[in-house]
């Protein structure tokens, strides 16, 4: 379902993204990769995939990597944004410089993103966008106040372009991940003074009573993505194990 199709994926080096990324090349797609994160790019060795390097943050950067992109693989039909970041502190913590870093990568990158490759979707007759949310968008976590406020964002921005685009022939569809076994969310638990308790906490949240998998994300973003989604735009899909019952 994906053979030819034409997909940029942000922070598609690490995590979710790396999963999206290899299930889509290994299922015919031509992916080109933003990461701000050059050893990773670098250690990519998939076919019909290319490296772009840029801060999704940064409007010049993520312009000029996503018009690189395009002609690399002659034009784009398919963007995934799951480049994020973490950022645990209580409100009388965050500071000025946290607060803006969290929105600017969970926030304002997708919707960087998305207005860079807006013309080249254009060019190509449509295509569909799937932005990486998070259950925290749907169901906050106390102590996550920045991330949580960003993530739900994104799923309001999700919606709006879904009606903006949609007579572009441009599906905008929005994922919200429970705990997934990622480097980033391994962060959340590791470094706690007792690892394993804080990890339990964490899967106690869970109908499931499990971490899920990078793959198991990246198999509903292929669907969001494929013709088999043609009639699905605007929703936020939580794929959390049973957290928030959305």
């Amino acid at each position: 379902m994906m053979t030819g199709r034409r997909v940029l994926v942000t922070g598609g080096a690490s995590g979710i993204g790396l999963a999206c990324t290899a299930m889509l090349a290994a299922r015919g797609a031509h992916v080109a990769v933003l990461d701000r994160d050059a050893a990773a790019l670098a250690a990519l060795a998939l076919d019909r995939v290319t490296g772009h390097q840029a801060d999704v943050a940064d409007s010049a950067a993520v312009l000029a990597a996503v018009d690189a992109a395009a002609a690399a693989m002659g034009g784009i039909d398919g963007v995934v944004c799951a480049a994020g970041i973490d950022h645990e502190q209580p409100l009388d913590r965050i500071d000025d410089a946290g607060w803006a870093r969290s929105i600017g990568v969970n926030l304002t990158g997708p919707m960087l993103t998305a207005r860079a490759s807006l013309p080249h979707l254009r060019a190509a007759g449509g295509g569909a966008m799937v932005f990486v949310s998070s259950a925290a968008g749907l169901m906050p976590i106390a102590g996550r106040a920045a991330y949580c406020a960003a993530k739900a964002g994104l799923v309001m921005l999700g919606k709006s372009l879904a009606m903006e685009l949609a007579a572009d022939g441009i599906r905008v569809n929005s994922i919200c991940p429970g705990a997934i076994d990622t480097p980033l969310f391994r962060t959340s638990w590791e470094p706690r003074p007792d690892p394993q308790a804080a990890l339990e906490r964490i899967r106690a949240r869970y109908a499931l009573g499990r971490i899920g998998t990078p793959d198991e994300i990246a198999g509903a973003v292929l669907w969001l993505l494929g013709p088999e989604a043609g009639y699905v735009t605007g929703i936020a899909l939580a794929v959390d194990g049973g957290r928030s019952f959305h």
